[in-house]
């Protein structure tokens, strides 16, 4: 058993539950405030060696993880890692299904239009509204090109 063990069908994940996934969904909630966050995390680092063909497959930190979010590992360094619950969502045999199922459940769960999200981007492509946009209203600009 490890510190703070990731929890999936209500027990806690050993290495001998990883079978054939590759990487799995999570859910971390802060028990002091209730401010979650959802992400994913494989369970292999898969590395070629220098100058050697073959790659190396060696188990993650996946454990220890807590994410890569500042806010969020800012909480758990300053609060502890037991005001924390880790749980697992979903597992996934290929790295493909586990991107594309954290991403759905982001959007689903609208991490990105809520304070009660640790949560700042999804896939590093969409972000967090700025605060000067006016509640309900998005002002764009648009260039057109007058010569065509």
């Amino acid at each position: 058993m490890y510190e703070n063990p990731w929890y999936f069908n209500d027990k806690p994940f050993e290495t001998e539950d990883i079978e054939k996934f590759q990487g799995f969904v999570y859910l971390i909630i802060n028990q002091l405030n209730d401010k979650k966050y959802i992400g994913r995390k494989y369970f292999y680092n898969i590395r070629k060696k220098k100058n050697k063909r073959n790659r190396v497959r060696t188990e993650s930190n996946w454990k220890e993880y807590y994410g890569t979010c500042d806010p969020l590992l800012e909480d758990v360094e300053k609060h502890g890692k037991s005001n924390f619950k880790r749980y697992i969502l979903s597992l996934h045999t290929t790295r493909g299904d586990t991107n594309y199922e954290e991403v759905k459940q982001q959007f689903l769960q609208n991490v990105l239009e809520s304070p009660d999200w640790y949560n700042n981007n999804i896939n590093a492509k969409w972000q967090r509204k700025p605060t000067h946009i006016v509640e309900g209203r998005r002002y764009s600009e648009t260039l057109t090109n007058k010569n065509l």
